[in-house]
């Protein structure tokens, strides 16, 4: 098969592995910048060419696709999905899952458990605002955060406010979210492919430190995860639609919680913790699942 990887960067570990399952199993592989490419749109013959050279014959396509180019990432995807080629994740899944706001509500809709969450635009709504999430401490992130960044942590009510004028201040959207104190500054990375969770990976913040991002500083170790922290993870993903998700969950005294669903999840750390081959297993996939034409939305919303 010839695979595409839809990344930026050959020299991440991501990316690497991904080319090392491919080769291993017998596959092409091909980095594409997918802001190198440019489109030719039209009804008859679609295409991609990048640095002069058209890009075509490929029979799957894995999106590496980045927070901060996830506009011109996706609709390179798009055109790829037009032109029948199977995608790992379809473009709107991707957009689904990066917008958190929209994929909070899916979640809410879907009654899969998640911290009550809020989201306002007007400084005048943060008083009652900070009522229906439950009161200080809580959680404020930037919508367009990843990583960690823009995510505070306001331990009292006047703190809170002060955050939240600050950023609507700055025109920046955000969402408030209680704070889940039991979960002692960790979460759980469920790594789902298909329809199950093929490992799993605790990661716990930095002493001092409430996020537990391994980009902050955090560890991560292996975990034995609950059948139900196991459905609710498979559930998270069908939800946005995506194959292959990574799934970050809160340990509750309710229950597992979906703090994040991520359509391009990072392998180091999760085949560090678990001593897992998680890139084979996504090459598995595609090798079973990869049709001409296999795109559920055809490149469509």
């Amino acid at each position: 098969m010839k695979i595409g990887i839809l990344s930026r960067n050959k020299s991440l570990y991501s990316t690497q592995r991904l080319m090392e399952a491919c080769e291993q199993r017998g596959h092409q592989a091909l980095v594409i910048d997918a802001l190198r490419c440019y489109m030719n749109i039209n009804s008859d013959q679609p295409s991609i060419h990048s640095r002069g050279e058209s890009l075509d014959g490929f029979d799957a396509i894995i999106p590496r696709i980045g927070a901060s180019v996830t506009f011109y990432g996706c609709a390179v995807l798009r055109q790829f999905e037009m032109m029948g080629v199977f995608p790992v994740n379809e473009s709107v899944a991707i957009t689904r899952s990066r917008d958190k706001l929209r994929s909070m509500q899916l979640l809410s809709r879907r009654k899969i458990g998640m911290p009550v969450t809020g989201f306002a635009s007007k400084p005048d709504d943060i008083k009652d605002l900070l009522d229906m999430v439950g009161g200080a401490p809580v959680v404020i992130k930037l919508l367009e955060g990843t990583q960690g960044i823009g995510v505070v942590l306001a331990e009292t009510r006047k703190a809170a406010e002060s955050v939240i004028e600050a950023f609507l201040g700055l025109k920046a959207n955000i969402m408030v979210q209680e704070f889940i104190k039991e979960a002692g500054g960790a979460d759980i990375r469920c790594f789902v492919i298909g329809d199950r969770v093929i490992a799993a990976m605790r990661r716990q913040g930095a002493e001092g430190e409430f996020r537990s991002n391994l980009h902050r500083g955090g560890s991560a170790s292996l975990v034995r995860i609950t059948p139900e922290e196991r459905r609710t993870a498979v559930e998270a993903a069908k939800v946005m639609g995506l194959r292959v998700a990574g799934v970050d969950l809160l340990r509750s005294s309710r229950g597992p919680l979906v703090m994040e669903v991520n359509s391009s999840p990072g392998l180091e750390g999760i085949e560090q913790a678990t001593g897992k081959d998680v890139a084979g297993m996504i090459i598995e996939y595609i090798e079973k699942n990869a049709k001409p034409q296999r795109t559920r939305t055809r490149g469509k919303g």
